[in-house]
């Protein structure tokens, strides 16, 4: 079992339509949804990073830094997104509610289990990326008719630390 850093955070939707992130380690993000993609979203943060989050499918997300570096997490449900290689969870906290909510706080992320099966992949060539995308496109226009909640709304949900990797739904 692998007990990566909890990093929690909690989101405020702005009359733009744009999300202000706030972490517990005192990191800020600001996240818009691309119009033209829905899959994507550009951030920047308060520590001069920025870049963009994309949902491939299989819920891996891919965050790539203005620089250029590429990381990918893994969504893993209830509100929690695995990074790197498990070095990080973050946690949505403004998702808990309810009775599952009530449990999952009391539990922390040191009481469910990740494990390896979990990790998101370390690297993805251009094909495997496009062959989630194309997953992603079939599964989105198949459930199209639904009335949505599920999956992860804010896709991401920073990483590291170092860049913050975050997302935005």
């Amino acid at each position: 079992m692998i007990r990566p850093q909890e990093i929690g955070y909690s989101d405020e939707l702005l009359a733009d339509g744009s999300v202000h992130r706030r972490y517990e380690d005192g990191r800020e993000e600001w996240r818009h949804r691309e119009r033209s993609h829905s899959d994507f979203v550009r951030w920047h943060d308060n520590r001069n990073a920025s870049g963009t989050d994309e949902i491939l499918g299989n819920r891996i997300i891919k965050r790539t830094l203005a620089d250029g570096t590429v990381t990918y997490a893994r969504d893993i449900g209830y509100g929690r997104t695995l990074w790197g290689r498990g070095e990080t969870v973050m946690v949505n906290r403004t998702s808990f509610g309810g009775r599952m909510g009530v449990m999952l706080a009391g539990l922390g992320v040191a009481g469910l289990a990740i494990t390896a099966a979990q990790l998101p992949p370390p690297s993805m060539s251009p094909e495997e990326e496009e062959e989630l995308r194309q997953q992603q496109a079939q599964s989105q226009s198949s459930s199209s008719g639904d009335s949505g909640g599920g999956g992860s709304e804010d896709f991401g949900d920073g990483g590291t630390g170092r860049s913050s990797p975050g997302t935005i739904h």
